[in-house]
């Protein structure tokens, strides 16, 4: 993507230019700079054509990022999400996988009110994740999926949270589920270590995170393809400092990887490479949990069943 002279405050209509950005973030202590070539790949965002300096705000600057791989049917949605939110400082970040949807043509629709999107192939969602995080500026940092949205009010909500709880280094909330039978359970209490160290008892979708956690512990691990949101909340056990909200604050739509038993696998791998279960136990906690997630699933066939008999026999 080549710099716009009208939108951009360098250069002048007759400039052809290849430029670099520097962004610089602290994992474990230790500094790297990332320099983003965006000739490399397709890229865009207003971050790109002016300089933006959060330390001149009033308010802490929120990153959302949203990873996507051929979401063209839900992305717009998403989006629209984050730009209907009344919080002032929030700058969205995309990284597409080199969709071939038309994903890139919507994300273009948005461009100017984007902070920056990538499209280029990449190894999975906690990768697109891990690049978000070198380029995200913000104070607080959240993970929006490409087929959830924000509610009205979301990131007030998760600020004025932050602001009562100023030690706070993880914010969560509750979530309603999308489901196409209709039924739409509102899920997700507050983080409470024991309880979490059997299972991800907490949403992750759009919660807050303090940059100073990935600081502190480190990227994602993306030898994980589902769970390493909770992989990444297992290391700091129970020292992790919290703060919940009751509010409803995502739309979270049923399906994708994480509504497979497969997830359960790698929550008991997380637990054993941690070293918050023994063997013996993560292997016990996985079977109670296959068990759940398959009576749950037999709940939702039944209820399909039932709307269906609705529609066609109305009373």
């Amino acid at each position: 993507m080549e710099a716009d002279p009208q939108m951009c405050w360098w250069g002048s209509p007759s400039s052809h230019m290849e430029f670099s950005l520097p962004f610089h973030i602290y994992m474990r202590g230790r500094q790297r700079e990332i320099v983003l070539n965006v000739r490399s790949f397709k890229s865009g965002g207003y971050r790109l054509c002016k300089a933006i300096n959060p330390a001149v705000a009033s308010e802490p600057l929120v990153t959302v990022i949203t990873a996507v791989f051929n979401g063209n049917d839900c992305l717009a949605n998403c989006i629209e999400s984050v730009l209907s939110q009344d919080y002032p400082q929030v700058e969205h970040i995309i990284l597409d996988g080199g969709s071939n949807d038309g994903t890139v043509e919507t994300i273009r629709r948005y461009e100017d009110r984007l902070a920056l999107w990538i499209s280029e192939p990449d190894s999975g969602v906690y990768d697109a994740w891990n690049k978000g995080l070198q380029l995200a500026r913000g104070e607080w940092i959240a993970f929006l999926g490409a087929d959830d949205i924000y509610l009205a009010g979301a990131i007030s909500t998760y600020m004025k949270l932050a602001r009562e709880n100023p030690e706070a280094e993880f914010l969560s909330s509750q979530a309603r589920l999308d489901h196409p039978t209709g039924y739409a359970p509102v899920f997700g209490g507050p983080w409470e270590w024991p309880r979490f160290a059997t299972a991800m008892s907490t949403i992750h979708v759009g919660t807050m995170h303090r940059r100073s956690l990935f600081e502190r512990y480190g990227e994602f691990d993306t030898s994980y393809r589902i769970a390493a949101d909770y992989e990444f909340l297992l290391r700091p056990r129970e020292q992790l400092l919290t703060a919940f909200s009751p509010a409803t604050t995502v739309v979270m739509r049923a399906g994708g990887l994480s509504d497979s038993t497969a997830g359960l696998y790698e929550a008991r791998r997380a637990k054993i490479s941690s070293g918050v279960r023994s063997t013996p136990m993560a292997a016990l906690q996985l079977r109670q949990a296959i068990v759940r997630f398959h009576l749950r699933r037999m709940y939702l066939k039944a209820r399909a069943l039932f709307v269906c008999k609705r529609s066609k026999f109305p009373s």
